[in-house]
């Protein structure tokens, strides 16, 4: 496996004590061990093995990895186990893409309040989803679904909205049939849009009527009940953003998808250009721009580029893929099941099922001289050296 030239721990190692000894005291816990463990993921502070090849005996040293969910280059690994266990609940029928956005206004609290509002977000657009799918005037039926959250654009800005993966069709009500949606159209957006709108404010005044709000900087006057209030009497006004993507071409696509989009991080290693002292470059796409490249470079401080990367670190604990509906905890299994029976389908869908092998990717690869097959000679742990004197290689362990 090839490294890239530039990598986020690259950043962190270089420049982060600087960074951590500027900003201390306004760095929490959570973002300090965010950037120890990028920093400490595939190096001897982690441990690792040796590999050996078994034909003419060249050796190799694969250091562990932090398998932080932010760290970029763990994110893959992640993603295959994580689609190992979702493969069996595909089903062989059209699924659809919806994005819901929250407006910029909000995305300020957001800020401060991340686990607040985060999980607001996902329960007022899951409920969206879920209430209007079973009006009778729309599809009359009970879905599932699977709800990602990202908190990024492209130009590592905070930005929260989730993206949703949702079959297209559900149960009905007495769960004897299945109700498949009109080809190619799932909802329509601008319903969805206004009862998310309207959920989404009523969970945000509850959660402020609650206490479980904070206000800071040019905001604190929010913490008061008339001007929260009036803030929010504006935005019941505007439009909010509900995307529905064109749907999948079908469930082998929605593998595909999953399996880039789950684990995504803010930024991958494979977009950074260049980073020094003073400035990092890397490449965004500006989505404003609707004909034409939309690919770019942004130059940021090096200050701003790490301050940028950690306000999408997420609350310890927090999940930012959940399952709700039919795919909804230990009733899963049970309703996949029950819909494949409805609609004729004897086992799971596993054409292109993710590959579950489990074997270190340094065993997988050959040996890079005589293409033998490697073994693993020795396993050293965190904070020792190994016996070996084979030159470092830095792949996942």
């Amino acid at each position: 496996m090839i490294r890239p030239r530039l990598e986020i721990a690259d950043i962190f190692r270089a420049y982060g004590p600087a960074w951590r000894r500027a900003n201390a005291g306004h760095v929490s816990l959570a973002q300090l061990k965010v950037m120890a463990a990028i920093e400490a993921c595939r190096t001897e502070a982690l441990g690792g093995h040796v590999a050996a090849c078994a034909k003419c005996g060249h050796q190799h040293i694969a250091y562990n990895s932090c398998k932080n969910r932010h760290c970029p280059k763990c994110q893959g690994p992640a993603a295959r186990d994580w689609m190992a266990a979702r493969a069996e609940d595909l089903l062989p029928v059209e699924y659809f893409h919806v994005v819901f956005t929250l407006p910029a206004e909000i995305a300020q609290i957001a800020y401060w309040n991340k686990k607040a509002v985060y999980d607001l977000l996902f329960r007022a657009s899951a409920e969206t989803l879920i209430t209007i799918a079973a009006d009778p005037r729309h599809l009359g039926a009970r879905i599932g679904l699977t709800s990602v959250l990202h908190t990024w654009g492209s130009a590592l800005t905070h930005h929260p909205h989730v993206h949703i993966i949702v079959p297209g069709g559900g149960l009905s009500p007495d769960g004897t049939r299945w109700i498949a949606c009109r080809p190619g159209f799932f909802l329509p957006v601008k319903v969805l849009s206004r009862l998310f709108r309207r959920l989404f404010l009523e969970g945000l005044m509850a959660l402020h009527q609650s206490g479980d709000l904070s206000f800071f900087a040019d905001l604190a006057g929010l913490a008061e009940a008339d001007p929260f209030a009036a803030w929010l009497a504006r935005l019941r006004k505007s439009e909010w953003v509900v995307y529905a993507k064109p749907p999948f071409g079908g469930p082998e696509a929605v593998l595909a998808y999953l399996s880039r989009y789950t684990h995504r991080v803010a930024i991958s290693n494979s977009r950074l250009i260049s980073a020094d002292a003073e400035t990092v470059s890397f490449r965004w796409k500006d989505y404003r721009i609707k004909t034409g490249d939309r690919q770019k470079v942004m130059r940021l401080t090096t200050d701003e580029f790490i301050r940028r990367f950690l306000i999408h670190v997420l609350p310890d604990g927090f999940h930012r893929i959940r399952h709700y509906g039919l795919l909804a905890g230990a009733g899963r299994k049970a309703n996949v099941a029950k819909i494949r029976t409805l609609l004729g389908v004897d086992a799971p869908f596993h054409d292109d099922a993710p590959n579950t092998d489990r074997t270190p990717l340094t065993l997988r690869e050959p040996c890079p001289d005589c293409a033998g097959p490697m073994r693993i000679v020795e396993i050293f742990r965190r904070g020792q050296q190994p016996r070996s004197r084979a030159p470092p290689r830095k792949d996942a362990a």
